[in-house]
């Protein structure tokens, strides 16, 4: 494969021309890495292929890990460490629509979507995890003993070692630098695999920590699909694992890593409820429940598909969220008047089309949306699908208790509190849960009642980076943020001294 450089980046450049197109390599040891097999890039938004992603193979996972071993990174001094993230985040600042814009092309997401959430919070991730890492004291304990003797106990936390960080294809970025910073913060190194629909901005990346002063093999990039991950997370060399993506890949790699008993820590899916009492400030819930429902085309594991209204309210709120749905702009992801973009693919788009199907079977009522825009020349080909609600199911439906993962939500009406919680709670899932009312006390006291692992009072996706993440039951294992984070990413040795 031959290949032409198109003048984007600097030193050992990451994007090359192949008949047109840029290229998408992998990176070891600090430098780039070509490989024969590659395929295509799809923007979602179009249906065209934009890039070319060459594919690691097993031998490049090796010399990855292998890298990530040799890098001495975990001998660094914390102030250094976190000096390099630092200038991370300024580098993403200084690239800002770089980042955008290999963001849009990979996802179709809107513009607009991608600079205030997804590259704005890389930014933050790096920062506040140079802040937690450098606050970080140690837990020391001062034992008086029955003899008469004292011990001062207190506890040193190492760095695991290579930790492979495994990240989907709906918020790239956000949960590639959330893993990332965290992980390296802590004194890991790290091997990355990147969604196959999703691989730019992490190849991206490589160039920003390696120009912030990261040291060779700290961080690499092996792309790929299904085969490539399979081969990282079941490599010796490898110490823990931080995944998210579905339930289903995510027992998978439990089964892969479970002979070596390392650490992991997943963030699974989830069929997030969201419980309306009728004492709330409707407007204010209508503008949170559509962000809930429809943010990134309903693509994130926060959103919410299960909205559970109070019956005397209930086609207020029905009839609100059928108009915030059709206000919604589909359309070009590089217009800044575009609020929702597309599905991923369209593999992902049959997916969701059977849910609607299956919605359809189990009586349900469409009130808006419920199956595939005409998106006109140029988008025509792309992933699109309607914003849909549902009216008419229960908890028993299929489409009520399996993840759909798109812009979709069932109206289910309810007449008590305790009933609320039930039917909120009546799920597989724990991930989140939002809860909608102006009665202080009833908010407190139901968003404790939820078998979740985040429960939010009159907003949604309202995040403190020094907060504990994860879900419960199928939606996962584990807790990242704050400390939560330097708990995982390291392991404690405790030191005893007879004093």
């Amino acid at each position: 494969m031959t290949c032409r450089e198109n003048g984007i980046g600097g030193a050992g450049r990451t994007l090359s021309t192949v008949v047109g197109m840029e290229m998408i390599r992998n990176f070891v040891g600090g430098a780039f890495a070509d490989r024969d097999a590659a395929f295509g890039d799809v923007d979602p938004a179009t249906g065209r292929t934009h890039a070319v992603v060459q594919v690691a193979d097993e031998p490049l996972v090796d010399q990855a890990v292998a890298a990530a071993r040799a890098s001495g990174w975990g001998r660094v001094p914390v102030r250094e460490r976190a000096a390099v993230l630092r200038r991370a985040a300024d580098g993403i600042e200084a690239r800002f629509e770089e980042f955008v814009a290999a963001e849009v092309a990979d996802t179709g997401k809107p513009v607009r979507l991608a600079r205030d959430l997804d590259v704005a919070r890389a930014v933050h991730n790096f920062r506040t995890f140079a802040d937690v890492v450098s606050a970080a004291g140690q837990e020391s304990f001062l034992t008086d003993l029955a003899d008469g003797r004292q011990a001062l106990n207190y506890a040193v936390r190492k760095p695991l070692g290579v930790v492979a960080v495994i990240v989907p294809w709906n918020l790239p970025l956000l949960l590639l630098t959330w893993k990332v910073s965290a992980a390296l913060a802590c004194g890991n190194s790290v091997v990355v695999k990147p969604s196959e629909f999703t691989p730019g901005t992490a190849t991206l990346l490589a160039e920003v920590l390696r120009d912030a002063g990261l040291p060779a093999g700290a961080y690499n990039v092996v792309h790929g699909h299904g085969d490539v991950g399979e081969f990282l997370v079941g490599h010796p060399g490898i110490d823990g694992v931080t995944f998210t993506g579905s339930t289903t890949t995510g027992t998978r790699v439990m089964r892969t890593v479970a002979p070596r008993v390392r650490p992991v820590s997943f963030e699974l899916g989830g069929k997030n409820a969201a419980v309306v009492f009728d004492d709330v400030d409707l407007d204010e819930a209508l503008t949170g429940l559509s962000r809930a429902i429809f943010t990134n085309t309903g693509q994130v594991c926060l959103c919410t598909e299960r909205v559970y209204v109070q019956r005397s309210i209930f086609a207020d709120v029905a009839d609100g969220l059928v108009e915030h749905a059709r206000a919604l702009r589909l359309g070009d992801p590089n217009d800044e008047a575009t609020t929702t973009g597309p599905l991923i693919s369209q593999q992902h788009r049959r997916k969701v089309l059977d849910h609607l199907a299956l919605a359809e079977e189990s009586g349900a009522k469409a009130i808006t949306g419920g199956g595939i825009p005409d998106m006109g020349e140029g988008l025509g080909e792309g992933s699109w699908i309607e914003p849909t609600l549902w009216t008419g199911l229960t908890n028993a439906d299929r489409v009520v208790r399996e993840e759909v993962f798109g812009p979709v939500a069932a109206l289910i009406p309810f007449d008590t509190e305790d009933e609320a919680i039930a039917l909120a709670n009546d799920t597989d899932y724990g991930l989140a849960a939002s809860v909608w009312t102006n009665d202080l006390r009833r908010g407190h006291r139901v968003a404790q009642a939820m078998d979740v692992g985040m429960s939010w009072v009159n907003t949604w996706f309202l995040r403190d980076l020094r907060s504990p993440f994860g879900g419960m039951g199928m939606s996962g294992i584990g807790r990242e943020d704050g400390e939560s984070s330097l708990h995982f990413y390291t392991e404690p040795t405790n030191v005893c001294v007879q004093l």
